[in-house]
């Protein structure tokens, strides 16, 4: 299995920075290839600009000027190399804190500038039955994905009744809009709670459920999120289909099959 890390806090010695460190040996130690992107020892550059595509229109067009550069072989280095780690490897990872509800921006940035048009969006048919190769299809399908979260909240906090709201609400954007989309399969989430309180005793507990996890990512199932082309979905509306959905459920939760 070949696999890559796309890791963001700005600490070597954090936390997440030894979820990354234990998820490097121990994927190697199994005879696993690892990649990683360290966003910060990168020094990633998070936000899109003109400069990543070459030479633009007079007014810049992301969307446009990012499929004109990927197809050209325009855009700049530091993008075209995390695409062609995205497209070696069969697993991703990300591995970053919850920041207000959210990735941190530099790993956003990484996603705004790596997943560029007709690399991640805008393939396959576009017509009045079929919208496009995405939401399990496209460039990436066959690949499996996985988030690796810390939380400084305790659990309770991220359940149906939670303040926070349920974790699977949170992290459907990041799942189901950035992974299933361009087609990963999306393995369910390891999430670390109370990292704020986490003891020495804790951490070696994390630390071997998270080996255990990555030991059984082969043999893991993924969520079984509904797949866009398959029929679910009305076209073009693309609304889920009268009596799918499953019993008492709602939003986000419409989205995968019981």
């Amino acid at each position: 299995m070949r696999t890559l890390i796309v890791h963001a806090h700005p600490e070597p010695r954090s936390l997440n920075g030894a979820l990354k460190d234990i998820a490097v040996t121990t994927l190697r130690d199994a005879g696993h290839e690892v990649q990683i992107s360290d966003l910060y020892a990168m020094r990633w550059k998070p936000t899109v600009d003109a400069d990543d595509f070459g030479e633009t229109s007079d007014r810049l067009r992301v969307v446009e000027d990012s499929g004109h550069a990927y197809d050209t072989g325009t855009l700049t280095a530091d993008i075209a190399a995390e695409q062609e780690k995205l497209l070696w490897a069969d697993t991703v990872i990300f591995q970053f804190p919850l920041w207000w509800y959210s990735m941190p921006a530099i790993l956003k940035g990484w996603v705004d500038r790596v997943f560029t048009y007709h690399f991640a969006y805008g393939v396959g048919e576009h017509s009045d039955t079929r919208y496009g190769d995405r939401y399990g299809e496209g460039t990436l399908a066959g690949k499996r994905a996985m988030l690796s979260v810390t939380i400084g909240g305790r659990e309770p906090h991220y359940t149906d009744r939670g303040i926070n709201g349920p974790i699977d609400d949170l992290l459907f954007p990041i799942q189901h809009g950035i992974f299933y989309y361009p087609g990963m399969d999306v393995l369910p989430p390891f999430v670390t709670y109370g990292t704020d309180r986490l003891s020495a005793e804790d951490f070696t507990d994390t630390a071997k459920a998270w080996e255990q996890r990555l030991l059984s990512i082969e043999q893991t199932d993924p969520i079984a999120f509904r797949t866009q082309n398959s029929g679910d979905y009305e076209m073009p509306a693309l609304r889920l289909r009268e009596g799918l959905e499953p019993k008492g459920r709602t939003g986000f939760g419409l989205h995968v099959r019981a």
